[in-house]
């Protein structure tokens, strides 16, 4: 079966998600991590209550599968699109004589990147956080931290990501 015709949904597919996904990001690194703070230090107001039991879990749930559908629609574009090639990406074009290859191929590894700290690092500690897994106080306190730093990590990704991602269709990196 021909999957060519696929390709015009898929990109949409991984915009769409990417959208998502990007758009957590900076929504949780911009807005609900100062306002969690704001909150906490409030003694007449509600503190931070309401944003972790109901905001931030339903946002980590989109967070985390718009990541996903974002990654894995990602690696069919690159599986069917003629003009690339999952080994010819993650390879970064070495030996293929494409910089097109090189471009989307150091956007993949950063999503990838982003991807592993989505799952592994920021979902596993924020779950902590969040009472949805026994921590301790001190176990807590870690888990902050690394996710604090996987989510800043990512924010930063995300810039040349964007870059590469947006510069491969036309051959270009700058």
């Amino acid at each position: 079966m021909e999957l060519i015709p696929l390709l015009p949904l898929d990109r949409w597919l991984h915009f769409l998600a990417g959208i998502a996904w990007i758009g957590l990001l900076y929504y949780f690194n911009l807005v609900q991590t100062p306002a969690m703070a704001e909150a906490n230090k409030d003694q007449k107001g509600p503190g931070s209550a309401a944003i972790s039991k109901y905001i931030a879990p339903r946002a980590l749930l989109w967070f985390r599968w718009s990541a996903l559908v974002t990654w894995l629609s990602g690696l069919m574009y690159l599986a069917i699109a003629p003009q690339y090639s999952i080994h010819g990406a993650f390879t970064l074009g070495i030996g293929f004589h494409n910089i097109a290859l090189t471009a989307i191929g150091v956007g993949a590894w950063l999503g990838t990147i982003m991807l592993f700290n989505v799952w592994v690092l920021i979902w596993r500690n924020q779950k902590k956080l969040l009472n949805l897994v026994p921590a301790t106080g001190e176990e807590k306190a870690k888990a902050g931290r690394v996710a604090f730093l996987a989510s800043r990590t990512n924010t930063m990704l995300s810039i040349p990501l964007l870059l590469f991602m947006g510069s491969a269709p036309h051959g270009l990196l700058f």
